[in-house]
């Protein structure tokens, strides 16, 4: 009999009995609910990654009612990101606190010192969120989108779902 992939690996493996299949330990939360951190490259591909890095965790924290307006809101959120500031790093941030998910992406695009490029930029970038706005809408939340504080220089875009 061949040996299994674990046992390849170490030879000081003892392999497993074919009718004791491993399993994991149950999760045990602290309380403190999700709280997901993540550098991603601004590249189009990043909403995806982005997507999935979200629903993996909302599975694996036991948060999957949040699955479908999560990964849209993710996407959305991310997607105009990376065209705003396209190949500079974004940060996207998840916390599930007092039964409420809440996303945020921060992005380099820095802000205009002309009032009125100011204002073509934010309005392109609400436009740009229209489908973003009907699904948080939808769920009962909010969403919006501020300058970044100095010294810092960028927009954070933010996705409040509530339970």
């Amino acid at each position: 009999m061949p040996p299994s992939s674990r046992a390849v690996l170490c030879p000081a493996t003892v392999e497993a009995p074919a009718s004791s299949a491993p399993h994991a330990p149950p999760l045990t939360f602290s309380g403190r609910g999700l709280a997901l951190s993540v550098t991603l490259l601004g590249d189009p591909r990043s909403a995806a990654v982005g997507r999935a890095l979200l629903t993996a965790a909302l599975g694996t924290h036991g948060l999957t009612r949040y699955a479908w307006p999560a990964a849209l809101a993710m996407g959305e959120l991310l997607s105009v990101a990376t065209r705003m500031a396209p190949d500079k790093e974004l940060y996207v941030s998840v916390r599930e606190r007092d039964d409420a998910l809440r996303l945020v992406t921060w992005d380099q695009h820095a802000g205009h010192d002309d009032p009125e490029v100011a204002a073509l930029c934010w309005g392109r970038r609400r436009r740009a969120l229209w489908l973003l706005a009907a699904v948080v809408a939808d769920w009962g939340g909010a969403w919006g989108t501020d300058g970044a504080l100095p010294p810092h220089r960028g927009t954070k875009t933010w996705v409040l779902l509530p339970r």
